[in-house]
């Protein structure tokens, strides 16, 4: 079974590799260490992680909270919060990245097991409901479905389409759906043009039992 991939963003170098050394020994691959919100867009755009560990308060020009959008928005990737801020504003703006779980500092290797796993399957649910809705539309967009009145012959059957031509059922019904025609007879119209075969066509009922 292929592994996971990590990202750790995380300041504190210490810290950092303590996750990283924690993630492994769980059988998670870890592709990557950043420091700053730079660092893990780069790091994104490389591996293309199935999940960012992000401390919510990192040092530079990016916050936690802003790489975390950008991350999502960008390359897709959901993200786990580490946090020794869990105060409610806090909480609050971390929302806006749509995190799919939160690890408040310090916290142990059973916990760091049960943050992945649970936002893994989140993430694993999500990315289902992305591709279904991506084959709906799909296949709305292949469906073409004629409205509205149709002006036909009273006589020939033929259609008149919007620029005034006249033209065959056939034809207008392929040009504006997606239906392909097989061509058949119909009883009446077997009865009129070949009577010689309508009997052998169709034939009568036979008579009902007598009881």
């Amino acid at each position: 079974m292929t592994k996971a991939k990590i990202m750790v963003v995380e300041d504190e170098a210490i810290t950092a590799q303590d996750i990283k050394a924690s993630l492994e020994d769980l059988g998670y691959e870890v592709v990557g260490i950043a420091a700053n919100g730079d660092d893990a867009l780069k790091i994104a755009e490389q591996f293309t992680p199935d999940l960012a560990l992000m401390d919510i308060v990192l040092k530079g020009p990016h916050s936690g909270i802003a790489t975390a959008i950008e991350l999502n928005h960008r390359f897709s990737v959901p993200v786990v919060y580490l946090t020794a801020y869990a105060d409610p504003a806090t909480l609050e703006q971390a929302k806006k990245a749509e995190p799919l779980g939160y690890l408040t500092k310090p916290f142990n290797e059973n916990d760091l097991r049960a943050a992945v796993e649970i936002a893994l399957y989140k993430a694993g649910l999500e990315a289902d409901r992305r591709e279904l809705a991506r084959k709906l539309q799909e296949a709305l967009d292949n469906v073409r479905v004629l409205k509205g009145l149709i002006p036909i012959c009273a006589n020939c059957k033929q259609i008149r389409d919007d620029k005034g031509f006249w033209k065959s059922v056939e034809t207008y019904v392929a040009e504006h759906t997606d239906a392909d025609f097989t061509h058949s007879i119909c009883p009446d119209c077997t009865k009129k043009l070949y009577p010689e075969y309508y009997d052998q066509l169709y034939p009568k009922n036979p008579r009902k039992k007598q009881s």
